[in-house]
């Protein structure tokens, strides 16, 4: 009776208003804030409005998702911390396929988890034009769109850390699936602006602190090999931070290697990195828990920001 009751409530909050298309708004209390203060970067044609849907088929521990789908116009939602505040801070990238976003699942779930243990999360809700709009994986560098709003929003966050209560040496990123890679990109590729300087958030580092990739795609240059995509591997330095990686064997959208072979790439070079591989819990599971050990890994991630001396 209650799943019947949220799944109500769900298709009545998202029905379209007088004609119109709903979009995701976040919780009450918290806005929305674009972070381009005028015409974005390498835009591409818009073909339709942004919108948000339910997946009720293809349930995650039982229950729905909400997606998001034609995102052009990129924005950031912070959530400050419940209890005790760190100082600590966590960009968060939803995953998608680069063709939407997860916005619940890998989103808005996971910043609810984080506030809770005290770390600020800043939600980046990136572009993903839809997979007709985009070549191929529709990742960098073939498309340069997301990872230009992910080295703008962390530049926003570091300006803004004294008013938003984030210590800037403390300011990490998390991803999932395609968000997983946008990590990874980000990473590697935060020593020059994809994009002409704006302002003063774009004068800052956007060098993430510390990276939590969760079942990242995109980094294994080919199936069942652990040679690193080479936009990865030739730009890995001793300055990228220290990683996180966490995947299951037997992911069927996103492989192992792909975690594997960015491990390695980072090994090679001394980067800190911690790695988990389970054997099974497929494939965006996000922090759902289920009796499946890998849905854990809250827990391990915890664990890994106190050694790293961030929370």
């Amino acid at each position: 009776m209650k799943t019947l009751l949220i799944l109500l409530f769900l298709t009545i909050a998202l029905r379209p208003l007088s004609g119109q298309t709903p979009t995701w708004q976040p919780s009450p209390g918290h806005t929305q804030i674009p972070i381009w203060p005028d015409k974005v970067p390498d835009a591409r044609p818009v073909t339709g409005p942004e919108t948000l849907k339910v997946d009720d088929k293809d349930l995650v521990a039982g229950k729905s998702w909400v997606y998001i789908n034609n995102v052009s116009k990129p924005t950031i939602t912070v959530y400050r911390p419940t209890g005790k505040n760190t100082g600590a801070a966590v960009l968060v990238f939803p995953g998608g396929g680069y063709q939407i976003l997860a916005i619940d699942l890998e989103g808005t779930e996971v910043c609810d988890w984080l506030t809770a243990k005290g770390i600020t999360c800043v939600l980046l809700k990136y572009r993903v034009p839809g997979e007709a709009k985009l070549p191929k994986s529709g990742a960098y560098p073939e498309s340069p769109e997301a990872l230009e709003d992910a080295q703008r929003a962390m530049g926003l966050v570091r300006l803004h850390a004294s008013e938003w209560h984030i210590d800037p040496h403390k300011i990490g990123v998390l991803g999932f699936s395609a968000g997983g890679h946008l990590v990874t990109a980000i990473s590697v590729h935060y020593d020059k602006r994809l994009y002409p300087t704006i302002d003063a958030a774009d004068k800052v580092s956007c060098r993430p602190d510390f990276a939590v990739a969760i079942y990242p795609g995109h980094l294994s240059r080919a199936a069942n090999s652990i040679e690193l995509n080479p936009d990865i591997r030739s730009h890995i330095t001793p300055q990228t931070p220290p990683t996180f990686l966490l995947q299951n064997e037997d992911d069927n959208v996103d492989r192992v290697e792909d975690s594997l072979s960015y491990y390695m790439g980072l090994k090679k070079i001394g980067v800190p990195v911690e790695m988990h591989l389970f054997p099974h819990g497929g494939h965006a599971f996000g922090l759902r828990r289920t009796n499946l050990p890998v849905t854990r890994w809250p827990d391990l991630v915890e664990t890994w920001l106190k050694s790293l001396g961030m929370i």
